[in-house]
């Protein structure tokens, strides 16, 4: 292991086995500032900063009573919820296998099954005030097709918050560059008194991701405030 002169970046000697891509991601997690404070702080992701920035300036975990983590693995997210809402209730979704959580239920399924839903309602003792969404779908490396896939799982993300959001409720979800697509986007006004799009500071620079911030859900017919 190197270092180079000019801006102290750690360098790694190429393996035999290991390739370009490999190698570049590699030491950009030795070189990331957000995995080192990750270690630091005890979070099991960098991603933990993006709901940390988020939060800082939407006040999305204030007096939240029950919320829901969808792509919750490897459980960044929950965690900043445990600590910055510790009386809250928990429930998370992955397909990925995720370590337990003290404090949260941690569902291994696919959201998209028909039953996941049921599920994860089932996990809370009343309408969630806050559904977070950091799921992605897995690239193929076609751009199109890779945006056209995770922005399904983000329409099934407001569709299932807008059917349980508690009243005054809040939704955020990953999107790609170029943010929510207009109808979902039409979609999101139609139910949210404040929609915005955001990039937290830990978001890299170089990556396309956004997220969406909905805010004030109206809620449905008849429904009151819990």
């Amino acid at each position: 292991m190197a270092r180079s002169g000019k801006d102290g970046d750690r360098r790694l000697k190429t393996a035999k086995k290991r390739t370009a891509s490999s190698q570049r991601w590699l030491e950009r997690q030795l070189n990331d500032p957000y995995v080192k404070q990750a270690k630091a702080d005890g979070y099991r992701s960098r991603a933990a900063y993006k709901l940390l920035g988020m939060d800082e300036k939407f006040d999305l975990l204030k007096g939240v009573r029950r919320v829901v983590d969808l792509g919750i693995a490897p459980g960044g997210w929950a965690q900043v919820v445990r600590r910055k809402a510790p009386g809250a209730s928990i429930v998370g979704i992955d397909l990925l296998e995720t370590d337990e959580i003290e404090g949260v239920t941690i569902l291994q399924m696919d959201f998209m099954d028909d039953k996941a839903p049921a599920a994860l309602e089932a996990g809370l003792d009343g309408a969630p005030d806050l559904v977070l969404s950091d799921m992605a779908a897995n690239t193929v490396g076609h751009k199109q097709t890779d945006h056209l896939r995770t922005m399904g799982l983000v329409e099934a993300a407001v569709h299932f918050a807008t059917e349980t959001l508690e009243k005054d409720g809040a939704f955020v979800a990953k999107v790609l560059a170029g943010g929510t697509d207009k109808d979902l986007l039409d979609l999101l006004k139609k139910h949210f008194r404040t929609v915005k799009h955001t990039k937290p500071p830990a978001s890299r620079k170089g990556s396309s991701e956004w997220y969406v911030v909905a805010q004030g859900f109206k809620g449905r017919a008849g429904q009151e405030p819990d």
